[in-house]
This record gives C-alpha cells, structure tokens and sequence, in this order.
C-alpha cells in the first residue's frame, strides 16, 4: 500500500509540474492563435499534427524542469560546496573554466547559431566549402566556449573576495563599446547573439547552481547578492571574445 501511495503522489506531483508547464506556454499559444485566426483570418494547418507537437514540448518542458531540480542544481551545489571545503584555489578555478567551457561549447543554442553564421559568412570555395563552413564554425564556438569558461573564473574569484559586480559589468561593456566601433560589420551582430544564445538550456542551470553553492559555502557572502552574477558575466563574455575574433580574423 506504501507503494501505491507513492505512485499516486508522484503521479498527482508530476501532472501538477505538466499543468504548470502548459501554463506557462499558454500566452505563445493565445498570441500564435489569435494573429492566425484574426489577423491572417486562416485557419491552423495541420492541426493535429500541432497539437502533437504542443504535447511533447509540454512533456519535454516538464521533464527537463524536473531533471533541473532533482540533478542539475543539487549537483552543481553539492560540487560548489566540495570545492569550497577542500579550500583548493586551483582546482575550484580549474572547475569553473572546465564548466564553463563544457557547458557552452555544447549549448544547442549556441551550436545552432554558430552553423547558420558559416553558412552565410563562408560563401566562397566550392570545392571545400563545407569544410570551411565547418572550420568557421568549429572556431566561433570555441571562442565563445573558452570566454565562458574564462567568465565563470573571473565571477568564482568575485565571489571567494566579495568584488562588486557593477563594476565588471560597467568595465566589460564600456569595452565592448569601443571593440563594436572597430570590429568589422560582418561579425558584430553574431557578437551579441553570440552572448544571447550562449546563457542557454545547459549553461545557465549549472553556473547558477555553481554561484550560489559556493556563495553559500563561504562565511560572510550572500547567496542572493553574491551568488548571482556568473550568468551576466557569462553573457558578456562572448561578445567581447567574438569581436576581437573579428578584429583578428578579418
């Protein structure tokens, strides 16, 4: 009977987590609805098939919700915590970068953009043209991989001395100014979506996790004021990286 109840909470636990995830679609929903039936006045097409489509983004948006928070955010919590005990410096640092980098050289969002850009960018060679394509895009998403793991080391030692963030985030994008006026055009705007798409599905769980575990593990820091902040750096990063890509590869 024990089991039984189990199955039942757990089951009544996870339709509440579907429901919540329909609800939270709902207004792409309403808005996609709406300018479809009142704006191009046509009905959907293929509607079964959108429906199904709806159905699994439901399911797969909870699944992934829950596997944030029974194994994404403990772990990356717990593992802050283990560093911070061990009192290791070098090998808390080591973590961040590898983290950052693992994380965002395998960003889907990331991996995405970075194919679409070498397609356009890389026009020319017909006869290794793919391979350009891949080379170029092999590049971008290195760059970006290596400026977020390089971010979360700076955010890491921010946190272990208490440094404000304001003043990283002022000082970061006030040289992002000057890199957007000198870099080439062809490369500034997958700068910045660069930094959009890498603080993604992947990155952002664990790097949050990552801040706050250790906010939380350190005597004097607060996980709200300190904890927070990896993301933003994480964000920055790539398009500051990405322009002088272009300043150098142009």
């Amino acid at each position: 009977m024990v089991g039984i109840s189990r199955w039942v909470d757990g089951g009544k636990a996870f339709m509440g987590l579907i429901w919540q995830s329909f609800r939270d679609l709902l207004p792409i929903i309403v808005v996609i609805s709406v300018f479809q039936l009142f704006v191009f006045r046509q009905p959907l097409a293929d509607f079964g098939q959108l429906l199904i489509g709806l159905v699994c983004v439901v399911i797969g948006l909870t699944l992934f919700l829950l596997g944030l928070d029974i194994a994404l955010f403990p772990l990356g919590e717990r593992m802050a915590h283990d560093f911070a005990r061990k009192g290791s410096l070098g090998w808390l640092v080591a973590f961040a970068f590898s983290l950052g980098f693992g994380t965002a050289f395998a960003e889907p969002a990331l991996i995405a953009v970075a194919g679409k850009a070498a397609e356009l960018a890389v026009t020319e060679g017909a006869d290794g043209l793919a391979a350009e394509q891949a080379r170029y895009a092999l590049v971008l998403r290195t760059t970006v991989a290596v400026s977020v793991g390089l971010a979360l080391v700076v955010g890491v030692i921010r946190i272990i001395l208490g440094w404000p963030l304001h003043y990283f985030i002022m000082t970061g994008y006030a040289v992002i100014m000057v890199l957007t006026m000198l870099a080439p055009n062809r490369i500034v705007a997958i700068a910045y979506d660069s930094g959009g798409v890498t603080t993604s599905t992947i990155t952002v769980p664990l790097t949050a996790a990552l801040g706050v575990g250790l906010a939380s593990s350190i005597k004097g820091r607060d996980p709200l004021t300190d904890g927070f902040g990896l993301i933003a750096l994480a964000a920055l990063s790539p398009i500051m990286f990405v322009l002088i890509l272009g300043l150098v590869w142009s």
